[in-house]
Protein backbone atom coordinates (compact mmCIF):
# COMPACT_ATOMS: atom_id res chain seq x y z
CA UNK A 1 0.00 0.00 0.00
CA UNK A 2 1.43 3.43 -0.90
CA UNK A 3 2.43 5.69 1.96
CA UNK A 4 1.48 9.32 2.37
CA UNK A 5 3.03 12.06 4.51
CA UNK A 6 1.05 13.04 7.57
CA UNK A 7 -0.81 16.28 7.00
CA UNK A 8 0.80 18.05 9.95
CA UNK A 9 4.26 19.43 10.63
CA UNK A 10 5.17 15.89 11.72
CA UNK A 11 6.50 14.91 8.31
CA UNK A 12 9.01 12.48 9.80
CA UNK A 13 6.14 9.94 9.87
CA UNK A 14 3.97 8.56 7.09
CA UNK A 15 0.65 6.73 6.91
CA UNK A 16 -0.44 3.74 4.84
CA UNK A 17 -4.15 4.03 4.30
CA UNK A 18 -5.67 4.93 7.65
CA UNK A 19 -2.74 3.57 9.65
CA UNK A 20 0.17 5.57 11.00
CA UNK A 21 3.44 3.74 10.39
CA UNK A 22 6.23 3.65 12.94
CA UNK A 23 9.27 1.52 12.40
CA UNK A 24 7.53 0.31 9.24
CA UNK A 25 4.63 -1.19 11.19
CA UNK A 26 0.98 -0.05 11.19
CA UNK A 27 0.09 1.43 14.55
CA UNK A 28 -2.67 -1.11 15.23
CA UNK A 29 -0.32 -4.02 14.65
CA UNK A 30 2.34 -2.41 16.80
CA UNK A 31 -0.16 -2.01 19.62
CA UNK A 32 -0.96 -5.72 19.38
CA UNK A 33 2.75 -6.52 19.46
CA UNK A 34 3.30 -4.39 22.54
CA UNK A 35 0.35 -6.14 24.18
CA UNK A 36 -1.21 -3.15 25.90
CA UNK A 37 -1.72 0.57 25.85
CA UNK A 38 -0.54 3.14 26.73
CA UNK A 39 3.00 2.94 25.39
CA UNK A 40 5.83 5.06 24.04
CA UNK A 41 7.47 3.97 20.81
CA UNK A 42 10.81 5.33 19.61
CA UNK A 43 11.89 4.86 16.00
CA UNK A 44 15.57 3.94 15.77
CA UNK A 45 15.79 4.94 12.10
CA UNK A 46 14.66 8.46 12.99
CA UNK A 47 17.29 8.56 15.76
CA UNK A 48 19.97 7.43 13.33
CA UNK A 49 18.96 9.91 10.63
CA UNK A 50 18.90 12.84 13.07
CA UNK A 51 22.47 12.09 14.18
CA UNK A 52 23.54 11.65 10.55
CA UNK A 53 21.98 15.03 9.67
CA UNK A 54 23.95 16.68 12.45
CA UNK A 55 27.17 14.93 11.45
CA UNK A 56 26.79 16.32 7.92
CA UNK A 57 26.39 19.85 9.31
CA UNK A 58 28.80 20.01 12.25
CA UNK A 59 32.55 20.41 11.74
CA UNK A 60 34.53 17.20 12.16
CA UNK A 61 36.30 18.63 15.19
CA UNK A 62 33.05 19.19 17.12
CA UNK A 63 31.98 16.23 19.22
CA UNK A 64 28.32 15.35 19.65
CA UNK A 65 27.12 14.36 23.12
CA UNK A 66 23.70 12.96 24.06
CA UNK A 67 22.17 14.49 27.20
CA UNK A 68 20.40 11.36 28.34
CA UNK A 69 18.05 13.13 30.74
CA UNK A 70 15.92 13.74 27.66
CA UNK A 71 15.30 10.01 27.35
CA UNK A 72 17.05 7.61 29.74
CA UNK A 73 15.34 4.43 28.49
CA UNK A 74 18.22 1.91 28.56
CA UNK A 75 17.59 0.63 25.04
CA UNK A 76 17.60 4.19 23.67
CA UNK A 77 20.78 5.08 25.56
CA UNK A 78 22.45 1.91 24.33
CA UNK A 79 21.52 2.70 20.73
CA UNK A 80 22.55 6.35 21.00
CA UNK A 81 25.88 5.43 22.61
CA UNK A 82 26.83 3.79 19.34
CA UNK A 83 25.95 6.90 17.32
CA UNK A 84 27.30 9.83 19.33
CA UNK A 85 30.70 10.70 20.77
CA UNK A 86 29.73 10.90 24.43
CA UNK A 87 26.94 10.83 27.00
CA UNK A 88 26.05 13.53 29.52
CA UNK A 89 24.47 12.29 32.76
CA UNK A 90 22.83 14.10 35.65
CA UNK A 91 22.76 11.48 38.42
CA UNK A 92 24.41 8.28 39.56
CA UNK A 93 21.36 6.43 38.25
CA UNK A 94 21.92 7.82 34.78
CA UNK A 95 25.65 7.10 35.10
CA UNK A 96 24.88 3.42 35.71
CA UNK A 97 22.65 3.26 32.63
CA UNK A 98 25.32 4.92 30.48
CA UNK A 99 28.04 2.56 31.70
CA UNK A 100 25.79 -0.47 31.27
CA UNK A 101 25.09 0.73 27.72
CA UNK A 102 28.79 0.54 26.95
CA UNK A 103 29.54 4.26 26.81
CA UNK A 104 33.22 5.11 27.09
CA UNK A 105 33.76 6.51 30.64
CA UNK A 106 36.30 8.99 29.26
CA UNK A 107 33.50 10.48 27.13
CA UNK A 108 30.88 10.66 29.91
CA UNK A 109 30.36 13.95 31.72
CA UNK A 110 28.37 14.35 34.94
CA UNK A 111 26.49 17.58 35.70
CA UNK A 112 24.04 18.55 38.43
CA UNK A 113 23.83 21.22 41.12
CA UNK A 114 23.41 18.91 44.11
CA UNK A 115 25.65 15.90 43.66
CA UNK A 116 25.73 13.66 46.71
CA UNK A 117 29.05 12.52 48.16
CA UNK A 118 28.25 8.95 47.12
CA UNK A 119 27.64 10.13 43.55
CA UNK A 120 30.95 11.96 43.44
CA UNK A 121 32.73 8.83 44.66
CA UNK A 122 31.05 6.74 41.96
CA UNK A 123 31.99 9.28 39.31
CA UNK A 124 35.66 9.39 40.36
CA UNK A 125 35.79 5.59 40.53
CA UNK A 126 34.28 5.34 37.05
CA UNK A 127 36.76 7.84 35.64
CA UNK A 128 34.15 10.19 34.14
CA UNK A 129 34.44 13.95 33.80
CA UNK A 130 32.71 15.80 36.64
CA UNK A 131 31.29 19.25 35.95
CA UNK A 132 31.94 21.21 39.14
CA UNK A 133 28.97 23.37 40.12
CA UNK A 134 30.07 24.79 43.49
CA UNK A 135 33.04 25.37 45.76
CA UNK A 136 31.72 22.57 47.99
CA UNK A 137 32.45 19.97 45.34
CA UNK A 138 36.14 20.86 45.08
CA UNK A 139 37.02 19.91 48.66
CA UNK A 140 34.91 16.75 48.46
CA UNK A 141 36.54 15.65 45.22
CA UNK A 142 40.03 16.32 46.54
CA UNK A 143 39.34 14.08 49.53
CA UNK A 144 37.73 11.35 47.41
CA UNK A 145 40.66 11.44 44.99
CA UNK A 146 43.14 10.92 47.84
CA UNK A 147 41.07 8.11 49.38
CA UNK A 148 40.64 6.22 46.11
CA UNK A 149 44.08 6.97 44.74
CA UNK A 150 42.47 8.11 41.49
CA UNK A 151 42.53 11.46 39.72
CA UNK A 152 39.30 13.43 39.86
CA UNK A 153 38.70 14.64 36.30
CA UNK A 154 36.90 17.98 36.46
CA UNK A 155 35.50 20.74 34.29
CA UNK A 156 33.92 23.92 35.59
CA UNK A 157 30.29 24.52 34.79
CA UNK A 158 30.04 28.26 34.32
CA UNK A 159 26.93 30.30 34.97
CA UNK A 160 27.50 32.96 32.30
CA UNK A 161 26.55 36.59 32.55
CA UNK A 162 24.23 36.20 29.54
CA UNK A 163 21.31 33.95 28.60
CA UNK A 164 20.16 32.18 25.45
CA UNK A 165 17.65 34.61 23.96
CA UNK A 166 14.31 33.05 23.09
CA UNK A 167 15.00 29.78 24.88
CA UNK A 168 12.10 27.82 26.31
CA UNK A 169 14.02 27.15 29.50
CA UNK A 170 16.80 29.50 30.62
CA UNK A 171 19.68 27.75 32.41
CA UNK A 172 22.25 30.51 32.52
CA UNK A 173 22.47 34.24 33.18
CA UNK A 174 21.31 35.96 36.36
CA UNK A 175 21.02 34.07 39.65
CA UNK A 176 20.92 30.32 38.92
CA UNK A 177 21.38 27.09 40.86
CA UNK A 178 23.45 25.77 37.95
CA UNK A 179 27.20 26.19 37.77
CA UNK A 180 29.49 28.81 39.26
CA UNK A 181 28.95 32.49 38.52
CA UNK A 182 31.43 33.58 35.85
CA UNK A 183 32.93 36.31 38.04
CA UNK A 184 33.86 33.73 40.71
CA UNK A 185 35.37 31.17 38.36
CA UNK A 186 38.95 32.55 38.57
CA UNK A 187 38.84 32.00 42.34
CA UNK A 188 37.49 28.49 41.79
CA UNK A 189 40.20 27.68 39.25
CA UNK A 190 42.89 28.77 41.68
CA UNK A 191 41.52 26.36 44.27
CA UNK A 192 41.35 23.54 41.72
CA UNK A 193 45.03 24.11 41.00
CA UNK A 194 45.89 24.30 44.69
CA UNK A 195 44.18 20.95 45.40
CA UNK A 196 45.67 19.40 42.26
CA UNK A 197 42.45 18.18 40.70
CA UNK A 198 42.71 17.08 37.06
CA UNK A 199 41.28 20.18 35.37
CA UNK A 200 40.14 19.65 31.78
CA UNK A 201 37.94 22.56 30.78
CA UNK A 202 34.59 24.31 30.86
CA UNK A 203 30.92 23.56 30.47
CA UNK A 204 28.52 26.36 29.50
CA UNK A 205 24.80 25.77 28.95
CA UNK A 206 22.76 28.95 28.59
CA UNK A 207 19.32 27.54 27.75
CA UNK A 208 17.25 24.97 25.89
CA UNK A 209 14.41 24.54 23.38
CA UNK A 210 15.41 27.36 21.05
CA UNK A 211 14.23 27.53 17.44
CA UNK A 212 16.20 30.67 16.50
CA UNK A 213 19.51 29.82 14.86
CA UNK A 214 20.84 33.34 15.31
CA UNK A 215 20.26 33.18 19.08
CA UNK A 216 22.06 29.84 19.32
CA UNK A 217 24.99 31.16 17.30
CA UNK A 218 25.22 34.24 19.51
CA UNK A 219 25.21 32.12 22.67
CA UNK A 220 27.90 29.82 21.26
CA UNK A 221 30.07 32.79 20.34
CA UNK A 222 29.67 34.39 23.76
CA UNK A 223 30.31 31.05 25.49
CA UNK A 224 33.50 30.58 23.52
CA UNK A 225 34.72 34.09 24.31
CA UNK A 226 33.93 33.66 28.01
CA UNK A 227 35.75 30.33 28.14
CA UNK A 228 38.75 31.91 26.41
CA UNK A 229 38.87 34.70 28.98
CA UNK A 230 38.53 32.29 31.89
CA UNK A 231 41.16 29.94 30.47
CA UNK A 232 43.81 32.52 31.34
CA UNK A 233 43.21 31.62 34.99
CA UNK A 234 43.16 27.84 34.43
CA UNK A 235 45.72 25.65 36.22
CA UNK A 236 46.35 23.65 33.03
CA UNK A 237 45.49 23.89 29.32
CA UNK A 238 41.87 23.41 28.30
CA UNK A 239 41.24 20.04 26.67
CA UNK A 240 37.41 20.06 26.86
CA UNK A 241 34.99 22.85 25.98
CA UNK A 242 31.28 22.10 26.13
CA UNK A 243 29.38 24.91 24.41
CA UNK A 244 26.01 23.50 25.45
CA UNK A 245 23.09 22.89 23.15
CA UNK A 246 19.75 24.62 23.16
CA UNK A 247 18.56 23.23 19.81
CA UNK A 248 14.76 23.12 19.88
CA UNK A 249 12.11 21.13 18.03
CA UNK A 250 8.69 22.38 16.89
CA UNK A 251 5.75 21.43 19.07
CA UNK A 252 3.03 23.96 18.35
CA UNK A 253 1.28 25.51 15.31
CA UNK A 254 3.39 28.11 13.55
CA UNK A 255 6.72 26.77 14.81
CA UNK A 256 9.32 25.81 12.21
CA UNK A 257 12.16 23.34 12.43
CA UNK A 258 15.55 24.76 13.32
CA UNK A 259 17.75 25.62 10.34
CA UNK A 260 21.18 24.13 11.04
CA UNK A 261 23.01 25.85 8.20
CA UNK A 262 24.14 28.99 10.03
CA UNK A 263 24.84 27.01 13.21
CA UNK A 264 27.17 24.73 11.29
CA UNK A 265 29.00 27.70 9.77
CA UNK A 266 29.33 29.39 13.14
CA UNK A 267 30.76 26.24 14.72
CA UNK A 268 33.19 25.89 11.84
CA UNK A 269 34.51 29.38 12.56
CA UNK A 270 34.81 28.61 16.27
CA UNK A 271 36.57 25.31 15.60
CA UNK A 272 39.10 27.12 13.42
CA UNK A 273 39.68 29.69 16.18
CA UNK A 274 40.06 26.88 18.71
CA UNK A 275 43.02 25.48 16.79
CA UNK A 276 44.90 28.55 17.99
CA UNK A 277 43.11 29.38 21.25
CA UNK A 278 42.61 25.83 22.55
CA UNK A 279 45.06 23.59 20.67
CA UNK A 280 44.24 19.95 21.20
CA UNK A 281 40.92 20.67 22.91
CA UNK A 282 37.65 18.93 22.07
CA UNK A 283 34.70 21.20 21.30
CA UNK A 284 31.43 19.59 22.39
CA UNK A 285 27.78 20.20 21.59
CA UNK A 286 25.41 18.68 24.14
CA UNK A 287 21.95 17.81 22.81
CA UNK A 288 19.05 15.84 24.24
CA UNK A 289 15.61 16.84 23.04
CA UNK A 290 16.88 17.64 19.55
CA UNK A 291 18.29 14.14 19.11
CA UNK A 292 15.35 12.10 20.38
CA UNK A 293 12.26 14.30 20.69
CA UNK A 294 10.87 13.91 17.19
CA UNK A 295 11.56 10.16 17.02
CA UNK A 296 8.98 9.21 19.65
CA UNK A 297 5.22 8.89 19.93
CA UNK A 298 2.89 8.25 22.85
CA UNK A 299 -0.05 5.96 22.14
CA UNK A 300 -3.17 5.53 24.25
CA UNK A 301 -6.52 3.91 23.58
CA UNK A 302 -9.94 5.53 23.65
CA UNK A 303 -11.96 3.89 26.44
CA UNK A 304 -14.97 6.22 26.38
CA UNK A 305 -16.54 8.88 24.24
CA UNK A 306 -18.53 11.49 26.13
CA UNK A 307 -20.55 14.54 25.17
CA UNK A 308 -20.81 17.14 27.91
CA UNK A 309 -22.94 20.18 27.16
CA UNK A 310 -22.02 20.06 23.52
CA UNK A 311 -18.31 19.33 23.94
CA UNK A 312 -16.84 15.99 22.86
CA UNK A 313 -14.39 14.26 25.19
CA UNK A 314 -12.32 11.25 24.19
CA UNK A 315 -11.32 9.54 27.43
CA UNK A 316 -8.12 7.52 26.97
CA UNK A 317 -6.29 5.03 29.18
CA UNK A 318 -3.24 7.25 29.78
CA UNK A 319 -2.77 10.85 30.79
CA UNK A 320 -0.52 13.31 32.56
CA UNK A 321 0.79 10.49 34.74
CA UNK A 322 2.61 9.24 31.63
CA UNK A 323 3.01 12.42 29.57
CA UNK A 324 3.16 15.42 31.86
CA UNK A 325 4.59 17.74 29.21
CA UNK A 326 1.77 17.08 26.72
CA UNK A 327 -0.73 17.99 29.44
CA UNK A 328 0.89 21.43 29.66
CA UNK A 329 2.10 20.94 33.23
CA UNK A 330 5.83 20.71 32.52
CA UNK A 331 6.92 24.30 32.19
CA UNK A 332 4.34 25.77 29.82
CA UNK A 333 3.11 29.21 30.86
CA UNK A 334 0.14 29.05 28.50
CA UNK A 335 -1.11 25.55 27.67
CA UNK A 336 -0.77 24.59 24.00
CA UNK A 337 -1.61 21.35 22.25
CA UNK A 338 1.09 18.97 21.10
CA UNK A 339 0.48 17.49 17.62
CA UNK A 340 -2.15 14.76 18.05
CA UNK A 341 -3.88 12.35 15.67
CA UNK A 342 -6.12 9.29 15.71
CA UNK A 343 -3.45 6.82 14.65
CA UNK A 344 -5.74 4.28 13.00
CA UNK A 345 -7.85 6.93 11.22
CA UNK A 346 -5.13 9.01 9.60
CA UNK A 347 -6.99 9.58 6.32
CA UNK A 348 -10.55 9.55 7.61
CA UNK A 349 -12.72 12.11 5.92
CA UNK A 350 -14.96 12.91 8.88
CA UNK A 351 -13.48 15.20 11.50
CA UNK A 352 -14.73 16.83 14.66
CA UNK A 353 -13.56 19.13 17.43
CA UNK A 354 -12.75 17.01 20.47
CA UNK A 355 -10.71 17.08 23.66
CA UNK A 356 -8.55 14.12 24.66
CA UNK A 357 -8.49 13.54 28.40
CA UNK A 358 -6.92 10.90 30.60
CA UNK A 359 -8.41 8.66 33.29
CA UNK A 360 -7.11 10.63 36.27
CA UNK A 361 -9.43 12.30 38.73
CA UNK A 362 -8.10 15.82 38.13
CA UNK A 363 -9.10 18.55 35.66
CA UNK A 364 -5.40 18.94 34.77
CA UNK A 365 -5.48 15.63 32.90
CA UNK A 366 -5.95 17.05 29.40
CA UNK A 367 -3.78 15.77 26.54
CA UNK A 368 -5.49 17.72 23.74
CA UNK A 369 -7.93 20.57 24.19
CA UNK A 370 -10.56 21.22 21.51
CA UNK A 371 -8.52 19.93 18.57
CA UNK A 372 -9.70 18.98 15.10
CA UNK A 373 -9.40 15.19 15.03
CA UNK A 374 -10.85 12.30 13.09
CA UNK A 375 -14.10 11.09 14.66
CA UNK A 376 -12.99 8.43 17.14
CA UNK A 377 -14.71 5.67 19.04
CA UNK A 378 -13.69 3.39 21.93
CA UNK A 379 -10.84 1.15 20.81
CA UNK A 380 -9.25 3.75 18.52
CA UNK A 381 -5.64 4.80 19.13
CA UNK A 382 -4.70 8.39 20.01
CA UNK A 383 -1.13 9.32 19.07
CA UNK A 384 0.81 12.25 20.51
CA UNK A 385 3.80 13.20 18.38
CA UNK A 386 7.06 14.89 19.46
CA UNK A 387 7.11 12.54 22.46
CA UNK A 388 10.63 11.15 22.37
CA UNK A 389 11.97 13.53 25.03
CA UNK A 390 10.88 14.30 28.58
CA UNK A 391 8.05 11.80 28.47
CA UNK A 392 7.88 8.74 30.71
CA UNK A 393 10.80 9.67 32.97
CA UNK A 394 9.54 13.25 33.43
CA UNK A 395 6.02 12.22 34.47
CA UNK A 396 4.45 11.28 37.84
CA UNK A 397 3.76 7.67 36.94
CA UNK A 398 2.62 6.64 40.41
CA UNK A 399 0.03 9.41 40.66
CA UNK A 400 -3.36 7.92 41.58
CA UNK A 401 -2.09 4.36 41.26
CA UNK A 402 -2.60 3.79 37.54
CA UNK A 403 -0.34 1.34 35.68
CA UNK A 404 3.05 2.57 34.52
CA UNK A 405 3.67 3.08 30.83
CA UNK A 406 5.60 0.72 28.55
CA UNK A 407 8.44 1.98 26.35
CA UNK A 408 9.74 0.28 23.21
CA UNK A 409 12.51 0.98 20.71
CA UNK A 410 11.54 -0.18 17.26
Amino acid sequence: MPTTPIHTTMNQFVAAGDELLIGGLPISRLAERVGQTPFYAYDRELLRSRVAELRSTLPDRVKLHFAMKANPMPAVVGYMAGLVDGIDVASAGELKIALDAGADPHEISFAGPGKRISELRQAVAAGVLINIESFREIDLLAGISRELGLPARVAVRVNPDFELKGSGMKMGGGPKQFGVDAERVPELLAKIGELKLAFEGFHLFAGSQNLKAESICEAQQKSYELALALSRHAPSPVSFLNLGGGFGIPYFPGEQRLDLTSIGKNLEQLSQSAKVDFPGASLVIELGRYLVGEAGIYVSKVVDRKISRGQTFLVVDGGLNHHLSASGNFGQVIRKNYPVAIGNRMNAGNNETASVVGPLCTPLDILADRMTLAVAEPGDLVVIFQSGAYGASASPQRFLGHPEVIEILI
